[in-house]
């Protein structure tokens, strides 16, 4: 558990469900390419974020923060190898609550998947961003991260 100010960061558990799943419905808050649909990201996102709650590895865990006792974040941190076969850290969900945007919550839960990242001697920490969600690379690009590689799409 870390506690920054009054901001508490602690593991997941299996009764935090309700919590992160919430959470995985944020991710889809703003304009998605047409052939997904917020349903997807979410269930996919809260899927993922559950199985690794169960299966309690410590290269792969799941984060709630927490300010006075209320859920207003989480982060979704695992160890994981890319194309070119570099292990590193990889957030494959950060997320706050509305009511917390603005507040640092998501400046301290990503500064937490840098320390995360950095106690297992992972040379880089990547994420994954919508091209639309331009808020979040706005956010992402302020913490000093930069896109490397882009996927294109095309609906068949």
């Amino acid at each position: 558990m870390v506690r920054t100010t009054d901001l508490v960061i602690r593991l997941a558990t299996a009764t935090d469900e309700p919590v992160l799943t919430t959470f995985a419905r944020r991710l889809a808050s703003f304009q998605l390419p047409p052939w997904r649909t917020g349903d997807d990201i979410a269930g996919a996102d809260g899927r993922q974020m559950m199985e690794s709650v169960r299966t309690g590895q410590t290269d792969d865990q799941v984060f709630v923060a927490e300010r006075a006792g209320q859920a207003v974040g989480c982060l979704h941190v695992l160890a994981t190898t890319d194309f070119f076969g570099l292990r590193h850290g990889h957030i494959s969900v950060i997320a706050t609550s509305e009511a917390a945007e603005g507040t640092g919550v998501g400046r301290a839960l990503l500064a937490f998947a840098e320390d995360w990242t950095r106690e297992r001697q992972l040379p880089m920490l990547t994420l994954n961003v919508f091209a639309t969600n331009a808020r979040a690379r706005r956010f992402y690009e302020r913490a000093g991260m930069m896109p490397e590689l882009l996927q294109y799409s095309k609906p068949m």
